[in-house]
This record gives structure tokens, C-alpha cells and sequence, in this order.
């Protein structure tokens, strides 16, 4: 698939496919990187890296309206919250200083495989 050239295709591409990303991690409380790093890369021509780096910035104001409306549904399992959120935090440090180092073809399969492994995973 080739990557969009017009600048007025990739703005409406961008808002179509954040507003379907917003949907997704609103409804499913999550994975809206999973649908955004390919919409990165595959529509708007972004590199491997840059395109996971710009998912988390984009999920990032996502998360934080979400969670607000979540709290305020009292949807919110706080017996877990403390600890999940330490090793989210130590993950993404670690997730982030790696990308740095791997090359974009590995990141690539290890995206994909995640994918596959996540999508089996939910239909069993």
C-alpha cells in the first residue's frame, strides 16, 4: 500500500483515522496504537520508529479523557491501579530506550507478531 502524497489527503486520512482510533480505545478501553502505528506507516508514509513514537504522543490526550470518563462511570479497578501503572511506567522507559537501538525491519516483525499473537489470543 502507498503512502498518501497530498498534504489534503494525509489531513483527512489523519482525522478519519483519529477519530476511528479514539472510537476503538474508547470502546475497548485500549489498543488504539495497534490500529494507529499502521495507519502511520502504511497511509501516511512514516518510518517504523517515528510512526511508534507519534502513536504513544497521539494515545497519550486519548488516555487521559478516557480514564476521566472511566473514573467518572466508576469503572476503574483501583486494587491493581498502583502496580500495573509502576510497571507500565518502567516498561515504557525501557520499550522506549530500545526503540532507539533496533532496526526498523525487526521492530516490524515484532509489531506484527504482536498483532497476530494478540488477535488469537482474544478470539480463544
Amino acid at each position: 500500500m502507498q503512502a498518501f502524497k497530498s498534504k489534503k489527503f494525509k489531513i483527512i486520512i489523519s482525522l478519519l483515522g483519529g477519530v476511528f482510533v479514539g472510537f476503538l480505545n474508547g470502546f475497548f478501553g485500549g489498543g488504539g496504537g495497534m490500529v494507529v502505528v499502521p495507519l502511520l506507516i502504511f497511509l501516511l508514509g512514516l518510518k517504523e520508529k517515528q510512526a511508534h513514537a507519534t502513536a504513544i504522543f497521539c494515545i497519550l490526550p486519548l488516555s487521559i479523557t478516557s480514564s476521566i470518563i472511566y473514573i467518572t462511570q466508576a469503572n476503574l479497578n483501583l486494587n491493581n491501579l498502583l502496580f500495573v501503572s509502576i510497571g507500565v511506567i518502567v516498561g515504557g522507559i525501557i520499550g522506549s530506550l530500545i526503540l532507539k537501538k533496533i532496526n526498523n525491519k525487526v521492530l516490524r516483525v515484532i509489531f506484527a507478531l504482536i498483532m497476530i499473537i494478540a488477535g488469537v489470543k482474544l478470539m480463544f
